[in-house]
């Protein structure tokens, strides 16, 4: 497994209503995404337990959290161990973004307001300028801010928690040279399409976006 280019701090935080399971759900994920806990590694409850000084409940808890999130696989004997990757997984993580975020983007068009136009606007320009410690948290922000009109919780929480499998792989997976800046052309030309209230060209714009991104991922797996 490659060492991650990004760092595990650019994930947008834990959004879980206990604190204490929040903190571990993030430093497991962060220890998975850094390398510290390798792929296919087995986590025990009873160390997880001792090593975060709480019971295994909390630990039971962040388990499935980390499942829901991609970044560990419980067996029926529930014993767990940390996700592989793979092209296979990173394929199907990106058609399923591709597929949710344009069901997403189409269903809240209707209800975008111009002050969440103009949100995701200004996110854009802290994107423009951002380093790359930031820019997970800032471009999942974008989005969300696009989305999140739709008004369909579970849609959304899908598509968050895409997010955070995607992200596990772009702390891995190096950005090409030009990425950046056709990321932020692509941004703009959705806000524009979203000023017009043109949903077949916002979705064209999302489609294109996800989808070059996914094939330029895709290459460093052959390498």
């Amino acid at each position: 497994m490659k060492a991650p280019v990004r760092s595990s701090d650019a994930f947008a935080p834990v959004k879980i209503s206990s604190a204490q399971v929040a903190d571990i759900v993030t430093e497991i994920r962060n220890d998975i995404v850094r390398g510290v806990i390798a792929p296919g590694a087995p986590l025990g409850q009873e160390a997880l337990a001792e090593r975060f000084g709480v019971s295994r409940m909390p630990i039971r808890e962040a388990i499935r959290h980390l499942e829901t999130m991609g970044f560990v696989n419980v067996e029926s004997n529930k014993r767990t161990h940390v996700a592989e990757t793979s092209l296979n997984d990173f394929r199907d993580i990106y058609d399923m973004r591709l597929a949710l975020e344009c069901v997403a983007m189409r269903s809240a068009m209707a209800h975008l307001t111009n002050a969440q136009i103009d949100g995701a606007e200004r996110i854009q320009q802290d994107i423009a300028e951002a380093d790359p410690l930031s820019f997970g948290q800032l471009n999942h922000a974008f989005h969300m801010t696009l989305y999140r009109p739709c008004n369909r919780p579970r849609l959304l929480s899908q598509v968050d928690i895409l997010f955070n499998a995607a992200d596990r792989y772009l702390c891995i997976l190096k950005a090409p040279p030009g990425m950046r800046a056709k990321s932020d052309a692509e941004h703009i030309e959705l806000i524009e399409a979203c000023r017009k209230r043109d949903s077949a060209a916002a979705e064209a714009c999302l489609r294109r976006h996800i989808g070059d991104a996914a094939a330029l991922f895709e290459e460093q797996f052959a390498e």
